[in-house]
Parts: C-alpha cells; structure tokens; sequence
C-alpha cells in the first residue's frame, strides 16, 4: 500500500485488504455455492445461461478478490460446470467432445474477463492514487505560494514529507559564496555530515541517496533545488527503510515537489532582492531630499552672516582690535560652515545625478592656483608647495567640479596638519594617466579605514575634535571617478598622510604657435 495514499481519509478502497490464501479459498468457496445453487435449475437453465453465471462469478472475484483468486474461480468453475451440469452428470467424464471445446472457451473467456478486470481495477487504483498526489501535491503548492520566508518553506515540505511519505525533510539554501546555510536546525543536521552532503549536492548540481545508519536505519536522499541554470539550496530527505520500498514509484513525484520548493525559494530571494532594492531607493531619495533641504535653507542665513561680518571687518573708520578680530573669526567659521554646507549640497547632486561635467583642455596649474586662492585664511598657516613638470600636458575635466577636489583635499590636509607644517601638491604623467598627490604631515589616517575614508559620513578616526562631517573625500571620489579617473588614500612610510587620483591624459587638440599663426596672415 503506498504510504501517501494511507495517510488520506479521503480515498475508499474497495474493500478491506485479502491475503492471497483467504482470496484463493473464498473463489473456491464462492463457486461451489453457486454450483449448489444452479444444481436444482438444471432443467430449468440451459447450458449457455449457466455458463454464463459462473463468467459473472469469476468476474466478481476478480474485481473484488484480485487475480489469483479469480485464476481459482476461473478453473473451479469450469471443473464443477463439468461434473454437476455436463452429461453423464457428477462425473469428469464427457460423453460428447464438443464439450470439451466448450469448457477451453469457458476457461480462456474466464481468464480473460480475469485479466481485464484486474488490469482496470489497478488503472482505478492508480488514478486514485494519482489524484491523491495531485492534490497532495496542489495543496503544497497552494502553501508554497503564501510562504514569505525560507522558514515556512522548510515547514510546508516538512509537513507535505512527513504525511506522504513517513519522511523527514531538512532545507538548505544558498549563502554566501559557493556554500549552503541550513534553514531550521534539527537534532540530526547538528550533526557535520549531513551538512558536507548538501555542500557536495550543491557545488555537483547532482542529486545523491545513500544509507544512513548513524541516527536509526534511514534512507537520505539530498536533490538540488534548481530553477534554470541557478540551484538556490538543497533538499535533504530520510526515510525509514520500511518506507524505501515507496520511493522508486514516487521519484517523478518527490522531484515535481522539489521543482516546486525551488520556485518557492527564487521567488522569496527575489522577493527580498525587491525589498532591499526598494528600501535602498527610498532611503537614498529621503537621504538626497533633507540633504538638498537643509543645504539650501542653511545656505541663505550663512551668506547673510558672512557679509555682515566681512562688512564689520571692512567697516569705516576700523572696529577696536578685538571686536574686529571677532569679526574675522565669525567670517572665516561661517566661510567654513558655507563650504561644509556647499559639499553636502554637491553630494546631493552626485548621488542624483544632476550633475553635468563641462569638460574643457586646460592646465591644471591653473586650477590649483584657484583652489589655493579660494581657500584663502583656511591655509594662512601652512606652506603649500606645488610640484608640477614644465612637460605636464593640458587635461580635459570640468574646471569647477575639479577645483572643489583640490579644495577638499587641501582643507583636509590644513585640518589635520600641525600648525606651519607644509602642504604639498605634485603631479606626474604616465602613458595614460596625470597623477596627482597631495601630501601633508600628521598622523596620517587610521590603518583600518584607509579603504573606508571615500565613503559618505566617514571620518579619518572614529572620534575626533577636528570640525566635518565627512563627505568632503567622498566628493572628491565622486567627483574623480565621474572623470574616468580612481583615488586612494595612503600612509607613507615617512610620516604623514598622502591623496592620490589619476585623471585620463586623452588626447589634447593641437595647439598653433604664434609665428605660425601669424606667418599666414
């Protein structure tokens, strides 16, 4: 009897089962009753009719009994049709051949209503048995559709295994890398063998059944749940060895119901894939949004303090030493506050992508030039040095956008440098790339953060007294890497702290001299 069909209430066989001996004695009881039966009607029923009756009775064993008690009915019948109703009667004796010709297509029709009836009642069975697993099977895919998490995926297999066949069932789905993470732990995976049997099923995309005599006699099978070319984790599956005997018939079955759990868990992984990517969206748009808001609404007031104070510091006749020395020091912060403000502002635009490079050829001594200018006071205490070839080519890049870069990063060299220490900026080119660095002393940056100082909000130390917020480097990344160039950050071996990014040398137009220029007028 098929485990699965066991388990469901819902299935009515045709009767409680036989065994062969008790079928094969009740065929044999049921025709002798019959024989007694038609024996006083023997001058009532002709031959042909009573032929007939014991056809019918070999066909109801058959249908009822199985196929060896109809054989039975079928032999019995034709013996006792012989001896009780051909002439001369109670004998075995036939007193005209043609009987004999009768009694061969009795029995053959006897075994043939045999054969077909057995072989339609086992096509009922086994459609009855086909709509219990197609319905089994249709509720697990029913559980399947509603399942969220890698949890009540595991749960409704091990629910669908354990009523249809007996079985045990463990879920291991794809982690990190070329590895599986089981989903739910259980008493026998804590175990490191079973865990090495679904890597190995995994990695081979290769189902696998073996013995287990560890944790009682059972049967494992581990099938790699696979959809199209990606295999998302694995099934294991043990099954009492009483049970084994079920699986050869059920293997389409058990591997439908795996395809099904492979669909189950693509969906919920794309599922979460859509939830991230959608939590990521929001949190990048909220992020953008407050920072443009705060950038713009902030920027307003900084101006307005800025002019009041740089007009306090201008004013005719002077300010007393010290209330212009407070004025000073109000314009410089709120300079300060106001680039802080404007790097905040620009990382809104680059994460947006509302940014446009107007690239044009020109030098980069230019632009340095600028930065220095700009930054003004925030330098006032440090040498800057600038290093630069004679044969240093022009280079393509937005003017403004650069100009921002050296400003960040010679601010930040400014901050973390000792007062009158020097700052320096030199270039050299490459076959196709500019290189640019600017050092400073110092303590340099964190070993541990030299891979994380580009990214938003973080700081060269994890605490520190020195005025940011972090975004400036991050610009600078931003701002390089939109260029076609890359940045790092380093702490040479003498000390200090050294920016280094590269811009693409291109190819710069060619450039007419001024004797050639004017020798063709």
């Amino acid at each position: 009897m098929n485990p699965l069909l066991s388990h469901d209430p819902t299935i009515e066989t045709a009767g409680p089962p036989v065994t062969d001996w008790r079928g094969q004695a009740l065929a044999f009881a049921a025709t002798c009753l019959l024989a007694l039966i038609l024996t006083p009607l023997h001058d009532v029923l002709d031959h042909a009719n009573t032929a007939m009756l014991f056809l019918l009775l070999v066909a109801l064993v058959a249908f009822r009994l199985g196929r060896r008690a109809a054989i039975v009915a079928a032999f019995a019948s034709v013996a006792l049709f012989d001896f009780f109703f051909i002439p001369p009667r109670f004998s075995f004796a036939v007193s005209d051949a043609q009987y004999l010709v009768v009694f061969a297509v009795m029995l053959v029709v006897a075994l043939i209503i045999t054969r077909l009836t057995a072989g339609l009642q086992r096509s009922a069975e086994e459609a009855i048995a086909r709509e219990a697993q197609m319905r089994s099977l249709n509720g697990l895919a029913q559980a399947l559709a509603g399942a969220l998490s890698h949890q009540q995926v595991a749960q409704a297999t091990r629910t669908y295994l354990g009523a249809g066949f007996r079985a045990t069932s463990w879920l291991f789905v794809a982690g990190r890398g070329d590895t599986v993470k089981l989903v739910e732990e259980g008493n026998r995976v804590s175990m490191l063998a079973e865990h090495a049997a679904a890597q190995r099923v995994f990695k081979q995309r290769e189902s696998m059944e073996f013995d287990d005599t560890t944790d009682g006699d059972v049967h494992c099978l581990y099938l790699p749940l696979s959809v199209a070319t990606h295999t998302h984790g694995v099934l294991a599956i043990a099954i009492p060895r009483e049970h084994v005997g079920s699986l050869t018939g059920q293997r389409p079955l058990i591997e439908a119901m795996a395809s099904l759990v492979a669909t189950a868990i693509e969906r919920v992984h794309l599922v979460e894939l859509a939830h991230e990517s959608q939590i990521g969206m929001v949190s990048e748009r909220l992020r953008s949004s407050v920072l443009s808001a705060l950038s713009h609404d902030v920027r307003t007031p900084l101006a307005a303090l800025f002019g009041l104070a740089d007009s306090l510091v201008r004013a005719h006749p002077p300010l007393p030493p010290a209330a212009q020395e407070t004025a000073g020091a109000i314009r410089d912060q709120a300079a300060r506050l106001d680039r802080m403000v404007g790097n905040l502002l620009d990382m809104a635009r680059l994460q947006c992508g509302a940014v446009t490079l107007r690239k044009e050829w020109q030098p980069l001594e230019e632009v340095i030039g600028a930065s220095i200018k700009l930054l003004g006071s925030s330098l006032a205490q440090h040498e800057i040095t600038v290093s630069l070839p004679r044969d240093l080519p022009p280079l393509e890049f937005d003017a403004v956008l650069m100009e921002r870069v050296f400003c960040n990063l010679l601010e930040n060299a400014a901050k973390y440098s000792p007062p009158g220490a020097p700052i320096g900026i030199s270039a050299h080119a490459q076959p196709d790339v500019v290189v640019i660095e600017v050092r400073n002393p110092g303590a340099g940056f964190a070993p541990d953060r030299l891979q994380r100082v580009f990214e938003l909000f973080e700081r060269g130390a994890a605490e520190s007294v020195v005025p940011g917020v972090g975004v400036g480097l991050a610009i600078c990344r931003a701002i390089v890497e939109a260029h076609g160039g890359g940045i790092v950050a380093e702490n040479p071996a003498g000390g200090g702290a050294c920016v280094r990014f590269t811009l693409p040398r291109g190819t710069p137009p060619t450039m007419e001299t001024e004797s050639v220029a004017a020798g063709t007028e």
